[in-house]
């Protein structure tokens, strides 16, 4: 069979690799063409589009790129009429994905949705689009079949979250191997810290997170590089002793971190799942802020507390995240109650998000479904 598939993040990259490589196992005839990243085409997709292309955030930053982002439409649609495949798969990345859905339906393609849009974060009203344009809903989050199925009628599969099977199959890092081969082989704890994977949210996000390091002189504060960045990129951020920096090596850290400071997104779950304590932090332009302020309706933003319902890791938001309240919340989790208090409640979410074998269970039904 011929699958196409469209990601457009690092974490829809890491979702759809390990897709790519169950439906190979399932379909042995399996021809893949995919927008994605290197892990999607290391596992054997054809890559049409690389994710760093289509990176934008916030609403103005879409707005300032509407012209890249429609001649990318345009050519997703040309590519796939040319490729006819007999399924569609989207992942993730709403509004690219739900404008193809709609004119992939349109064209009598199957489609296919693994890891769902974030409606019942916001623009609940997608559901219509959704329902009319989508044949089959593969979701991650254990509150999201209930959303779905009681609130809007609309059959979905809960499959589990795909992150437990790429980080419980991953063999544990030799911390002073890992530190002699990237440059940090000093004997201080490590402070992760996770910027994000976009330009503009890093530059934002570490100047913040990098204010609090001379306040502990003894831990040392490693910035974990995104796969959609140059390396040069991050240069002017490491002038401090206690900085260090790793490159497309996320997980490796988090093994060997004894604290994060993570902005919101995919991130605060893996952090989660390797279970190092973590400060949430998010802030973006201000129209971009006031427009989510007035669309979101969730009482969190961290994966972590929507799937538990419950404030587990402190989140610091716009004018919140400041110098001051993030070194209050990073002494909480270093050595304070916080720590405790999250490490212990990391072990039911784990419980919450299912077992193991998610992309073999979406693999399995997408190809004796299509």
């Amino acid at each position: 069979m011929k699958y196409y598939i469209i990601a457009g993040e690092a974490s829809g990259d890491l979702h759809g690799s390990n897709l790519i490589k169950a439906l190979k196992n399932k379909d042995s005839k399996a021809i893949v063409r995919c927008w994605g990243g290197d892990l999607m085409q290391a596992a054997g997709g054809i890559l049409v589009k690389h994710y760093r292309e289509m990176a934008f955030m916030g609403f103005l930053e879409v707005l300032l790129n509407l012209s890249t982002i429609y001649k990318s439409i345009k050519f997703c649609k040309n590519d796939i009429a040319q490729f006819n495949p007999d399924v569609i798969i989207f992942i993730d990345y709403s509004g690219f994905n739900l404008r193809i859905a709609k004119w992939a339906k349109q064209q009598n393609y199957r489609t296919n949705y693994y890891i769902s849009p974030q409606i019942w974060a916001s623009r609940e009203g997608r559901i219509n689009g959704i329902k009319r344009d989508i044949d089959a809903m593969y979701v991650i989050l254990p509150f999201e079949k209930e959303f779905y199925e009681k609130k809007h009628g609309f059959p979905v599969n809960f499959v589990g979250h795909p992150l437990i099977d790429a980080i419980g199959d991953r063999k544990k890092v030799d911390e002073k191997k890992f530190r002699i081969e990237n440059n940090l082989d000093k004997g201080n704890r490590i402070v992760a810290l996770l910027p994000g994977s976009r330009k503009q949210e890093v530059q934002k996000m570490l100047r913040i997170m990098l204010s609090v390091s001379n306040e502990f002189p003894e831990y040392y504060f490693v910035i974990g590089g995104a796969p959609s960045l140059d390396e040069e990129f991050y240069k002017p951020f490491l002038k401090n002793a206690n900085i260090g920096f790793v490159a497309n090596k996320t997980y490796d850290l988090l093994n060997v971190s004894h604290a994060a400071l993570v902005t919101s997104g995919t991130a605060t779950l893996e952090t989660a799942l390797f279970n190092v304590p973590q400060v949430v932090c998010y802030k973006a332009n201000w129209l971009s802020y006031q427009i989510a302020k007035r669309i979101i309706t969730l009482k969190y933003i961290s994966l972590v507390n929507l799937i538990m319902d419950k404030e587990v890791v402190k989140e610091l938001i716009q004018n919140d995240l400041n110098t001051k309240n993030l070194k209050k919340e990073l002494i909480e989790i270093l050595d304070g109650k916080g720590r405790e208090n999250q490490l212990k409640a990391y072990d039911l979410l784990r419980k919450k998000l299912g077992g193991k074998g998610a992309s073999e269970k979406v693999a399995i039904q997408i190809a004796e479904n299509s």
